[in-house]
């Protein structure tokens, strides 16, 4: 049993990961702007409270972020809170240093300045969540519009079992990339969520020119060798 502080602990993969963690009977805090039970305050944007919160934790997993550029400065601030720690566990994402998108760019700055910090860790990097699929084509636009590539969705809570094991495994610098059970194109996923949600709008394949539709298109954001998860989108919609 370790006492555990994880960051973004109230997102879509930060609940089922702590649960997960407190089910192994893990000592869980999760930092929080706001007060509350099983929380610690601390704010990683600012750095106020980041080494109280950290103080006395024994791993640190690192799942918050802004979906942004804030996302370098918020790691920062927490690797010098946590340079004491024992093991700092962090969520990445697969293929993000052949994917010209900015946020990845901003996720591979993150990777190197924990590889730089000294501090032992743990990089875990999986492919995009179900829940990523289904906030898309949930936005209310005329037509459910697909991207023509292939993706290998993952389901959170197979990514908080993996965070798990982790925890309790030794140090592993970059542990190998995870991802879902099958490969799908994505207008298939979306006639598969259009099925199971009742919508009559229809699928339109898109491609589009550039570098990031081409990375896709080659299967950057895939992993290699045998699938992690089990869960599928359908089983995930279900």
């Amino acid at each position: 049993m370790s006492s555990l502080l994880v960051t973004g602990g109230t997102g879509a993969l930060g609940r089922p990961t702590v649960a997960r963690l407190r089910d192994a009977d893990h000592q869980v805090r999760v930092l929080s702007r706001k007060p509350g039970p099983g929380r610690v305050v601390g704010d990683l944007t600012t750095g106020a409270g980041l080494s109280a919160a950290v103080d006395g934790a024994d791993v640190v997993v690192h799942l918050a972020t802004s979906q942004g550029r804030r996302d370098i400065a918020q790691t920062r601030n927490l690797l010098e809170a946590a340079a004491g720690v024992r093991h700092l566990v962090v969520m990445s994402i697969a293929g993000i240093d052949r994917i010209p998108l900015p946020y990845y760019r901003h996720k591979l700055e993150v990777e190197r300045l924990v590889a730089e910090s000294g501090v032992p860790y743990t990089i875990q990097r999986a492919t995009q969540f179900h829940t990523l699929l289904d906030r898309i084509f949930s936005l209310k636009l005329p037509a459910l519009f697909a991207p023509a590539v292939e993706l290998q969705p993952i389901a959170v809570e197979e990514v908080a079992v993996r965070l798990t094991e982790l925890v309790a495994a030794p140090v592993n610098g970059r542990a190998p990339d995870i991802g879902g059970p099958e490969r799908r194109p994505v207008p298939e996923l979306a006639r598969v969520w259009r099925a199971v949600r009742g919508s009559r709008r229809p699928v339109v394949p898109v491609r589009v020119p550039g570098k990031v539709f081409r990375a896709f298109a080659d299967g950057a954001a895939m992993v290699d060798g045998p699938a992690y998860g089990r869960i599928t989108f359908a089983d995930y919609l279900r």
